[in-house]
């Protein structure tokens, strides 16, 4: 119940239930979110046979999507239909569910490995008796987008009725292909939270959002309640024990961080440089990482800025030459880092230092100092070079003069 109130908050058009054949839970479950009196549409997702349909318009949805395998995989080693029967009983469970007032999705199931000529004759047949949405469904997740593009858009010529489309992420492809789908004429698309489904999952709800965001801003803001993202998100993955990978779209930590010192010096000029998607559209922040051997002294540069301390361009850059070092020889949390930049400062005006980093290691300490030897090494033989660079800019005529002065 609260998963299915934090979607209807973020804006979702729909949300799909469980079967309510599969247990006698599902079944109260159904009945329970269809009484909460929720903005989005409440359906619930059963095969194409009538036992299963005459219970789900029992529970109070307000419409009922129905499947059925198509392909030759399926109907010779699932139900054992020929493509006759599927289209018979495709039209009497759509004739009924029409007769009581709600409607109806009917999709095929494994769509991309079905006959071409048999799909489409099936779709049609099913929107001549007034489905209200077909459905493609890329069960194993093969499809690619061009695949994805043709079969919507030659669909899109052939019924009348609204598209909507089921992407698995088998082969890495379910937020592209879904995306394609949309561009080809398709009106619906089927995600999850985290993108939690069979295997490897479905198109990803924050996945979409990433894509579509980038497509149309005002429309995705306007519709949806993009802050709610990451709260849902959460609640989801508590709820099945899972975690939240790092790197997941919008949301995961590493999100909007960002390392390499040529990236975090561009992102503090303009975050525009290396970022397509804005945070604060989704309630995050960005982060420069500057507690690395990767950082620049320009992002330790704004750190030493926020921490209000003052500090020459050299000194910076001396200071984050001992980051890199340390950053070499352990891990180096930010309150870490912190704790150097403070540390290196006061330094400044002591005779006596004190140490960067408590509780060093003896072997910590020689890798430190050799790491300082080899970046030092490094900062002389750059600014040798840099040297030489300027010398063989100046012109010939002004060298030979100040060689004969000297």
């Amino acid at each position: 119940i609260k998963i299915a109130k934090a979607l209807d908050e973020f804006g979702v058009d729909c949300i799909e239930l469980t079967s309510p054949c599969a247990s006698e839970q599902s079944r109260l479950d159904c009945e329970a979110i269809c009484k909460l009196g929720l903005k989005a549409k409440i359906l619930t997702h059963v095969r194409c046979h009538m036992d299963d349909v005459k219970v789900a318009v029992e529970t109070g949805v307000d419409g009922v999507d129905v499947v059925i395998g198509t392909s030759s995989f399926l109907r010779e080693h699932s139900h054992g239909k020929d493509m006759t029967y599927i289209k018979n009983a495709a039209i009497e469970v759509i004739e009924f569910v029409k007769s009581k007032g709600l409607e109806i999705r009917f999709s095929s199931e494994d769509s991309f490995r079905s006959d071409l000529v048999d799909l489409l004759s099936l779709y049609a047949a099913v929107d001549k008796v007034g489905v209200n949405r077909v459905g493609i469904a890329d069960t194993v997740g093969c499809a690619s987008p061009r695949q994805v593009y043709d079969l919507v858009r030659t669909l899109r010529g052939v019924v009348s009725c609204d598209i909507e489309c089921h992407f698995h992420n088998d082969s890495g492809c379910a937020i592209a292909n879904a995306y394609c789908a949309l561009e080809a004429g398709a009106t619906h698309i089927d995600t999850s939270v985290i993108g939690i489904g069979e295997r490897n999952g479905i198109t990803p709800l924050g996945g979409l959002m990433a894509r579509m965001i980038v497509a149309d801003r005002d429309y995705v803001k306007g519709k949806y309640d993009l802050h709610k993202l990451k709260a849902i998100e959460d609640l989801v993955a508590d709820s099945v024990e899972i975690n939240i990978p790092f790197n997941n779209y919008i949301t995961g930590f590493s999100a909007f961080t960002h390392k390499a010192g040529i990236h975090a010096k561009a992102i503090l000029a303009n975050p525009s440089t290396y970022e397509i998607i804005d945070p604060a559209d989704f309630g995050m922040k960005r982060y420069v990482h500057f507690a690395s051997r990767l950082t620049g002294w320009n992002a330790i540069k704004s750190r030493v800025e926020q921490l209000g301390l003052a500090m020459t361009d050299a000194q910076v850059k001396l200071c984050t030459a001992k980051i890199k070092a340390l950053a070499d020889v352990r891990p180096i949390a930010i309150d870490d880092a912190d704790s150097i930049i403070r540390t290196f400062h006061g330094n400044l005006h002591k005779e006596n230092e004190d140490p960067l980093l408590p509780n060093m290691t003896e072997e910590e300490k020689k890798k430190f100092e050799q790491k300082q030897r080899e970046l030092n090494g490094v900062t002389e033989k750059r600014e040798l070079e840099d040297q030489a660079d300027k010398e063989a800019e100046v012109p010939q005529a002004k060298k030979t003069k100040t060689e004969a002065g000297a």
